[in-house]
């Protein structure tokens, strides 16, 4: 590696680590301000699907006492859903993506078309584990899944490895972040965490649903907004809720998270330096290598 490149990567490590004792300064009040946001989501399930009808309780006419009683009664073999609305998108919708402009890492394969499929509704990530299904809906978020797709028709997430596993014991959160094309997943390398498509995008469905178990969210630059690429999360508890509403929800998990749980229960390679667990270097410990993507 020259001398430039091992200049660039310092530069790089250096504006993440600041970007880190900026959230860990936050952090604390924000997670007390916002621990309870998802506490009081009804939840009505569709037919079919987890695309769900919300009510929060609050002064909404909805949030009945005989709307809290029916979600309690579902049977107690079904895992807990988290709500996601009823896509209200209609009429034609076009999608602009922009090249990125921030010096990071990043594989480009080119530019999604403006037009999306609006008839996908399935994610299948293939793992060195196992399959991952996540049901989405382009009614709701348009252009993030006609990014995915077209990555994944690209074979973009192709070999790459999660490079994030986030536990309650290292940050009070507990999810899986994946999708950054340069990672090396090793808890050392400084820049895990910072790769791209090479492009951004605006953002989609942002504070529709707090980010409780299986939910798959966009992420984006700490306090940034409309820098969505290929990077993404899926939130492995309720607990998540306290995160702040500004990534872009994908869709919802329905099948494969216990292959994450189990995972999780390996450990993680936490970095020192990575003080609030919110960055690329707190790996998993067992690798989870996605060897495909796939939407239907």
């Amino acid at each position: 590696m020259s001398g430039d490149d091992d200049d660039r990567q310092s530069e790089l490590a250096r504006q993440h680590k600041e970007r880190q004792r900026q959230r860990a300064a936050e952090q604390s009040s924000k997670a007390r301000r916002n621990t309870f946001i998802g506490a009081g989501v009804a939840v009505a399930v569709v037919a079919g699907g987890i695309f769900a009808v919300t009510t929060l309780v609050d002064d909404n006419p909805s949030s009945t006492p005989a709307a809290a009683e029916a979600s309690a009664s579902a049977t107690p073999t079904e895992e807990p859903v988290t709500a996601l609305p009823t896509p209200t998108q209609t009429g034609p919708v076009t999608c602009e993506y922009k090249r990125e402009t921030a010096d990071v890492p990043m594989k480009f394969v080119g530019l999604p078309p403006k037009k999306p499929n609006m008839k996908l509704s399935k994610m299948t990530v293939t793992t060195n584990h196992g399959n991952i299904v996540i049901e989405v809906d382009p009614k709701l978020t348009p252009c993030s899944v006609n990014s995915m797709a077209f990555l994944a028709k690209k074979g973009f997430y192709e070999d790459t490895k999660c490079h994030r596993l986030v536990t309650p014991e290292v940050s009070g959160l507990f999810l899986l972040q994946c999708g950054d094309p340069k990672a090396k997943a090793d808890g050392k390398n400084p820049t895990d965490g910072l790769g791209t498509a090479g492009y951004v995008f605006r953002d989609e469905a942002v504070g529709v649903v707090p980010y409780g178990r299986g939910v798959v969210f966009l992420t984006q630059p700490l306090d940034a907004a409309g820098q969505n690429s290929s990077q993404f999360a899926i939130s492995l508890s309720d607990e998540n809720a306290q995160i702040d509403p500004q990534y872009s929800v994908l869709g919802m998990v329905t099948s494969g998270l216990e292959i994450i749980e189990k995972v999780a229960e390996d450990g993680v390679l936490v970095h020192e330096e990575d003080i609030t667990g919110d960055g690329g270097s707190t790996a998993p410990k067992t690798p989870i290598i996605i060897e495909k993507v796939k939407l239907s």
